[in-house]
């Protein structure tokens, strides 16, 4: 559910702060007074695309922000963002998506940077909006089998059955890894085996290269080393040099604060300095003392650093992952060695599989084929008190096309599904994405909605062009639908028609004013007699005039909770 919106310099709207809460939620506003503007910029945050023609005419970036409440039902999502790392709080999530002028866009789940596309992945599976096609999910056919395993009831069942069709993946691609000629399998035997060897005779050690690299950089120059060091002591231990003259300012300090006891905590830092320097003194010396050069050691060292780069080369980019090579190794020769033992539990556990993924797939297409004979019933029904009484509205479920001892299949399922629509008599029937009207494709997805309200985990339906070309009883009769739908999901809808605006919970009016010779947009909640006054205004074109108040308030009074 949406919980709220924060809209800066996007298009013509300078700053707007909105919230919104359950139930049903109306946007009203005279033609051109910015309604659109508002849905694009929740658009823009739940990942659509964006132009810079959206940023505000002075403006540096367009910023749009949104928090979420997660639904209890909202099990994908919740999924979603375990898979990313990311923790809700409190069950909500805060949205935030910015469009600066060099024409780059930046998203955040929370405080987690993302792209556009898991943006739109992730907001999908809480938000639809119908009327922007880009996030409709009646637009993608991938979804039109989500709805209607959800109107069957068999989304647990899908899940096992997405499980089986991996596991039967698993294991015929372990089953063809190993299939190979006898020769073949001898051969990759024989080059694991070498591997092994090759890799066990070095005695690697994980830390081991590291330890290596830093003896071989103080051996190599070891010159250099020496006779700065042989500098370093100098400065530190001659009679002129640093050790020396902090202690005779020791001895001089200790004097004088004898005199003036204030000066005794300058003495006690002055003996600390001393003592600290005198001792890395006496450490220098005696590195200085046992610095040797062994070049036979050199040799060594740059010998086995060149075995370690070979191996490394061959079986993996650290010296950690060469030694987890022999692991693998060995257990891909144990493998081979008992393939012929194997080879037949192998093929029965396929065997298996393969009858269990046909009876679970069979079962589904039977399931899913009842189920959209009452899908269609119940959406035709739904479509004809909404003013489409000639729509045929159907469930097209084909079979993947298999061979003759085998069915294909996909990770759900044997079946292709795809809704089909004539929205008028006469009219074949065609896929339902190649509808060109936004108002007809919304008023199907408020009957799909309608009919799956209590599977479907979109928490928040948003509806911009479900009014267009409507009008009286037809009015009445979606008005009727989007509230009782807003008992069971948050329902935000664009409207002209205050036979529709009297059935919200919340009505927000959207105006357009001049400030500082400024076009702006505003947007801010109506009630009592401000909404009394925007909803004659509806009716007549005329908030103030006494029959059209009279209307408001008799339609208000009929209609409102």
């Amino acid at each position: 559910m949406l919980e709220d919106l924060t809209v800066k310099d996007f298009a013509l709207i300078d700053s707007v702060s909105l919230e919104f809460s359950r139930g049903f939620s109306i946007l009203t506003g005279e033609t051109g007074a910015g309604k659109s503007i508002l849905i694009g910029s929740l658009t823009f945050l739940l990942g659509g695309k964006a132009s810079m023609d959206l940023i505000r005419t002075g403006a540096d970036e367009a910023r749009v922000s949104g928090t979420i409440f997660l639904e209890p039902n909202a099990r994908s999502a919740r999924e979603w963002l375990s898979d990313h790392g990311i923790q809700p709080e409190n069950d909500r999530v805060l949205l935030r998506r910015a469009l600066r002028t060099n024409g780059k866009s930046a998203s955040w789940i929370e405080d987690t940077p993302i792209t556009r596309a898991e943006l739109v992945e992730f907001t999908s599976l809480l938000v639809d909006i119908h009327g922007q096609h880009e996030h409709q999910s009646l637009l993608r056919i991938e979804e039109h089998r989500r709805f209607l395993d959800a109107f069957a009831g068999i989304e647990d069942e899908v899940r096992a059955f997405t499980a089986y069709y991996s596991e039967l993946a698993a294991k015929r691609k372990l089953r063809d890894e190993m299939s190979t000629s006898e020769k073949e399998r001898a051969e990759k035997a024989e080059l694991l085996r070498f591997a092994i060897d090759e890799i066990t005779a070095a005695k690697l050690s994980p830390s081991e290269e590291d330890d290596l690299s830093a003896e071989e950089q103080r051996l190599s120059q070891h010159e250099k080393l020496f006779a700065v060091l042989e500098q370093l002591t100098e400065s530190l231990s001659a009679s002129d040099g640093s050790v020396p003259k902090l202690n005779r300012a020791r001895s001089h300090l200790e004097t004088i604060s004898s005199i003036d006891p204030s000066l005794s905590p300058l003495l006690s830092r002055l003996e600390s300095a001393y003592y600290e320097l005198d001792d890395i003194a006496d450490s220098l010396r005696q590195y200085h003392a046992g610095l040797a050069f062994d070049p036979s050691r050199l040799e060594f060292i740059q010998e086995r650093l060149s075995v370690i780069y070979k191996l490394k080369k061959k079986y993996g980019a650290t010296v950690p992952d060469v030694i987890a090579y022999v692991e693998s190794a060995e257990t891909q020769l144990v493998q081979l060695e008992s393939w012929e033992s194997n080879r037949k539990q192998v093929e029965q556990e396929i065997a298996d599989l393969e009858r269990t993924v046909y009876r679970a797939g069979t079962l589904l297409s039977e399931k899913r084929r009842q189920a959209s004979e009452a899908l269609e019933k119940q959406v035709e029904e739904i479509l004809g008190s909404l003013g489409m009484v000639s729509t045929r509205f159907r469930v097209q479920i084909t079979l993947r096309e298999g061979t003759d001892t085998m069915q294909k299949s996909g990770p759900y399922g044997f079946d292709t599904i795809e809704f089909m629509i004539s929205p008028n008599a006469g009219e074949p029937l065609r896929p339902l994405v190649k509808i060109a009207s936004g108002g007809e494709l919304s008023r199907v997805m408020l009957a799909l909605k309608t009919v799956l309200a209590a599977a479907d985990e979109a928490g928040t339906l948003i509806f911009d062009e479900i009014d267009t070309g409507i009008g009286g009883e037809v009015a009445l009769s979606v008005g009727a639908h989007l509230k009782a739908l807003s008992a069971e999901k948050q329902i935000i809808c664009i409207t002209h028609l205050a036979s529709i605006a009297v059935r919200a919970d919340n009505q927000i009016k959207i105006e357009k004013t001049v400030q500082s010779g400024k076009t702006v947009t505003r947007a801010f909640p109506v009630s009592g007699t401000g909404r009394v006054e925007e909803i004659a205004r509806m009716l007549a074109g005329d908030g103030m005039s006494a029959a059209s108040v009279q209307h408001a308030e008799e339609l208000l009074s009929r209609y409102a909770v």
